[in-house]
């Protein structure tokens, strides 16, 4: 097989919608354009969002993107907590949802830095094999802690056991991890930063065109400036 194209190159700023995975929508994206292409980090299937998509030359940008922070929107249901934290998984439990106290209690815990167990339908390799590929068929594993920073953690709406919440957070945190800690699961989940990304200047995968591909450089300044602004 040749060597995939190194044209055209630049970043992508995906809407990724809900249904399919992140590898799907790559793939996508390289039928259509014939060049390498890679991701900056994921979403799960039943999430949205802005999805980083890396096409030729700049697919070496990966390790200047996948590090950066994220923003969320995310709905949770402190009535139930599934095997995945997610809808996709199967009920453990059903209970009523905390009260006003104990919520912000427990809101209140999980913002700074945090320890959470990641979640087991995840892509982190136990023994040299994908957890989510475990938890498939039924294997209990003791899934390792992961260290995060969740920068801010704000309600937006909580009513009949639903919450609705508006996260910022470092490269590498679960919000499923998060909606389990609340006594719930994650029943959306939409990404609407990555660093200095915006969904709104993203365009769904069908419309990606090469004239929509920021080119490296102008990635490169506009993490620079992030940088500067934040200092």
């Amino acid at each position: 097989m040749p060597p995939r194209a190194l044209e055209p190159a630049g970043v992508a700023l995906v809407d990724k919608p809900r249904g399919p995975s992140s590898f799907a929508i790559v793939a996508q994206i390289r039928r259509r354009t014939g060049a390498r292409t890679g991701h900056a980090g994921t979403l799960d299937p039943f999430a949205s969002g802005l999805l980083l998509v890396l096409s030729g030359r700049a697919t070496k940008l990966a390790p200047r993107l996948v590090g950066l922070d994220k923003r969320y929107r995310a709905e949770v249901d402190l009535t139930c907590r599934t095997s995945t934290g997610d809808p996709e998984g199967e009920i453990l439990e059903r209970h009523e949802p905390p009260s006003e106290q104990e919520l912000a209690e427990r809101l209140e815990r999980l913002r700074g830095v945090v320890e959470l167990p990641v979640p087991a339908a995840s892509a982190v390799k136990i023994g040299g094999e994908r957890a989510y590929r475990l938890a498939r068929r039924g294997v209990e594993v003791q899934m390792p802690l992961r260290r995060s920073t969740v920068y801010a953690l704000d309600v937006v709406a909580c009513a009949g056991g639903r919450l609705t919440l508006d996260l910022h957070v470092s490269s590498g945190t679960y919000v499923r991890a998060l909606a389990d800690a609340l006594g719930g699961h994650c029943t959306a989940l939409r990404r609407t930063a990555v660093g200095p990304f915006c969904v709104e200047d993203a365009v769904p995968p069908e419309e990606l065109t090469p004239a929509r591909l920021l080119p490296g450089a102008e990635v490169l300044r506009r993490i620079a400036a992030a940088r500067t602004a934040a200092e």
